[in-house]
């Protein structure tokens, strides 16, 4: 070995024996550290999932759809019923909620509070592509302005609970939105049909579907249902099924499609300073913020504060009723409680 590197310096046949080892009379590279594999999950975060916020219509053909962060538009079709709606006007923006909002343009009215679908692709900037079809109602400008005017709270077959609302300016009911709070499913318990209504008219919504006779009175005959409770002179709806939607302790309110409340009240049976479930005080805040419920001296409206109910039985049929001849305060002193047997639904109310 010596003779076969006898011409190097010293010093590079040093570096050389120092790099390698000798087995068997050949020269073999002395092992190296292994290298780590780079993992690139441990340097690059997952980017957010990609998230649907939701439909708006704040027009008659203007249609919002919202996300969580900014997107391409890949594809949509908009329908009503089988047939296709044209649009136009395609542009992107940031929205005030920290998302993004994707805008089209209908190219005509489609009429109010009509059902309609929209089937949409969307791509962000990480390339995450979301495809999704949703039913969503247009635009109804012209809600009227109504009162929760009477509620029976207590069931007893054949005749469930109502609530019954007088019209005081003429309008359509369509998208119209009835709440609950203590209403487990979303707290939605209703969304009107398209159909127009005029002042003085009274609509009757009844809680359960309990007879074959019922019927949801959306066209022009007012006699049509036979179920018990239903008033030739009033259009009454009904909701389909036997649960339970109303309690006598509850909120309840009617929302628009901007989410404005139109009318509402908090019912009681028994007092306090404050509500005992979350669901109940967070109504209280949120219809005390709109301006819709609270106590008499204008302050948020707690327990001590509602329609008291607590005089309210299955077997003594007494409703809830509104003073009709007395100016709207947003306050349990616009109530009481009638006598038993003196339920009106879809007609002034009975002492």
């Amino acid at each position: 070995m010596m003779k076969l590197f006898s011409w190097l310096p010293l010093w590079a046949l040093g570096l050389i024996l120092s790099a390698c080892s000798l087995e068997e009379g050949q020269l073999r590279p002395a092992p190296f550290p292994p290298v780590k594999a780079l993992d690139l999950s441990e340097r690059l975060p997952e980017p957010p999932a990609l998230l649907f916020k939701g439909i708006r219509t704040p027009t008659e053909t203007e249609i919002l759809f919202s996300f969580s962060a900014p997107v391409e538009l890949l594809s949509l079709n908009l329908w009503e019923g089988e047939y296709p709606l044209s649009y136009g006007g395609l542009r992107g923006f940031p929205d005030d909620q920290g998302g993004y909002t994707l805008r089209a343009e209908l190219s005509s009215v489609p009429g109010p509070a009509l059902s309609l679908r929209a089937e949409l692709r969307v791509e962000d900037q990480h390339g995450q592509v979301l495809e999704l079809a949703q039913d969503f109602m247009s635009r109804n400008p012209r809600p009227p302005a109504l009162l929760i005017n009477e509620l029976r709270t207590e069931y007893s077959s054949p005749r469930s609970e109502y609530i019954e609302f007088k019209i005081l300016e003429g309008g359509n009911l369509g998208a119209l939105r009835v709440f609950a709070a203590s209403n487990d499913e979303g707290k939605l318990i209703y969304q009107f049909q398209p159909v127009e209504v005029k002042a003085g008219d009274y609509v009757v919504l009844h809680l359960r579907t309990l007879e074959a006779s019922a019927r949801s009175e959306y066209g022009d005959n007012l006699a049509e249902s036979g179920q018990r409770d239903a008033s030739p002179h009033a259009r009454d709806i009904y909701i389909p099924g036997s649960a339970k939607l109303l309690r006598k302790t509850d909120a309840v309110y009617v929302l628009d499609q901007d989410d404005g409340v139109l009318t509402a009240l908090m019912l009681s049976e028994q007092g306090g300073p404050w509500w005992t479930s979350n669901q109940l005080s967070d109504a209280a805040v949120f219809l005390y913020k709109a301006g819709a419920w609270m106590s008499p001296h204008g302050g948020l409206g707690g327990p001590d504060h509602a329609v008291n109910t607590a005089d309210i039985r299955t077997s003594i049929t007494r409703s809830v009723s509104r003073h009709e001849g007395r100016a709207h305060t947003g306050t349990h002193l616009d109530w009481y409680l009638t006598g038993s047997g003196n339920l009106s639904p879809g007609g002034p109310n009975l002492p």
